[in-house]
Parts: structure tokens; sequence; C-alpha cells
């Protein structure tokens, strides 16, 4: 399995603290079955930032470490970025990362809102052949208040990855509920683990994609495996027309 976003960088952000937390994540994440995590801390959400040459470096460090231990884990480069108005400037000035040296992008938008200005970064991306994947949007308030901006984003190019714990319930049954409901809307394209640490914010890749089949269908969960394969080979990952969502995933 693979894990396209995760905070197993020690000492960038919230995520692992020290070398020996993000070594007992890695372990961890391969009792799950998982071979390659993508590292992505948070850049630019006005706390914490991850310069693109510190995490290129760091990545190389850990992966030797994980050599070191007989660990089999693969880590890649990447980065959560929060967006924000210079985000497009910066790319330019080769400031960010995509994800595994890939086309594909993370961005991370407010929890509340989605700022005006998200349309045109979207087409900004798009003619620099870049595709930008909406982290956790189950937990944007705007998004769930309005599902149908999703379809008009996805129409665009743009792709979206719920996350493991969303899916099985530890943030609430509200978010758990909203969060299928857009994958059964074809809203989602990846589940991730988004892991922080080894307890509340652990990986749960397995326990996702259990659930995704219990819920929505082996058909479904085979296809979130396949697009993060073929987001690690920077292949085109698979997008089927959405389903007219619901006006209202869930009242907050």
């Amino acid at each position: 399995m693979i894990e396209i976003h995760s905070h197993i960088l020690p000492g960038f952000d919230d995520g692992a603290q020290s070398r020996d937390e993000a070594l007992e994540m890695a372990h961890q994440a391969a009792q799950q079955g998982i071979t390659d995590i993508i590292a992505t801390p948070h850049h630019g959400n006005g706390v914490y930032m991850a310069p693109k040459e510190l995490v290129v470096q760091a990545v190389e460090e850990m992966n030797r470490v994980f050599e070191s231990y007989e660990l089999p884990i693969k880590l890649h480069t990447g980065q959560e970025i929060r967006v924000y108005d210079g985000l497009i400037d910066d790319w330019e000035n080769d400031k960010l990362l995509t994800l595994a040296k890939s086309r594909y992008i993370l961005l991370e938008l407010p929890h509340s809102h989605v700022p005006g200005y998200f349309d045109e970064m979207v087409y900004e991306l798009s003619i620099r052949d870049l595709i930008p994947v909406i982290a956790h949007p189950e937990r944007n308030k705007e998004i769930i208040e309005s599902p149908e901006l999703l379809e008009g984003w996805i129409e665009n190019g743009v792709l979206c990855q719920v996350t493991s714990h969303s899916l099985i319930g530890l943030f609430g049954r509200k978010i758990q509920k909203a969060t299928i409901q857009l994958c059964k809307s074809r809203l989602n394209h990846f589940v991730s683990s988004d892991a922080h640490n080894c307890k509340e914010r652990a990986f749960a890749l397995r326990e996702a994609y259990r659930m995704v089949d219990r819920s929505l269908g082996r058909g479904i969960m085979n296809r979130y495996k396949e697009n993060s394969r073929r987001l690690l080979s920077n292949e085109d990952a698979l997008s089927d027309e959405p389903v007219r969502a619901k006006r209202k995933l869930l009242f907050w």
C-alpha cells in the first residue's frame, strides 16, 4: 500500500517530533503493509514552513535510517501546501514540492472557507501541467455545505483525498457520514492516513480500506489503491464523472 499524505518527517510541524518517533511510525506503517510513504509536512499555513531543500535532505536522511533498520519502507518528498496568494509565484521560483516528484501537488484549504482566488489558482496550476489534490475536503465547512463546488473543480482536473480517520469515524459520526457521501458521489480519488504520530493520529490505511470495502465495495477500494500507485508513478489517476451531489452533506 502507498501513503500519499503523512507527517512523518521529524521536527517540521505537528507530526513526528524526533527521529525515534518517525522510526516508530515507520514500523507501524510496515506492519500495515505500507511500502511507500510520501512525506508532506505543512507548508505556508501561517504556523509551519517546510523549505524544499530541507525536506529533500530530511527524506534522504530518513531513508538511510530505514535502510539501516532494514525497514521495507521508502520515503518520498512532498509538502502539504496551504493555499495562499503567492503560491504560483513560489512555484515559479522553485520553492514548492510536488508529491514524489510527480505532477500531483497536495493543497490544503482553510477549514472554514474556500478562498475566492482558488478557481484562478486551479487554472494557473493546470496550465503548468500540475494536478491539484485537495487534502481532506471533508474537513472544509464550505465544501460540506456546498459539495457541488467539488464537481466544478473535478471537471477542471482537481482530485481529492479523504483521510483514513474520517472514514473510520475517529473524527466523529458526522464527518464519517460526510466522507462516505463524498465517496459515493464520486467526489474522491485517494485515501491516506495523514498520520501525525503513533497514537491518536497513527497510520490507519488498512482500516480505512476495509471500511471502503464494506461501505462502498471492493471495486472502489481497488480504484483508490490503484490511484495511489498511479500518482507515485506519475500516471493519470482514474476519475469518473461525479454524481450530482446533495446540497449539504451534514449540518454544522
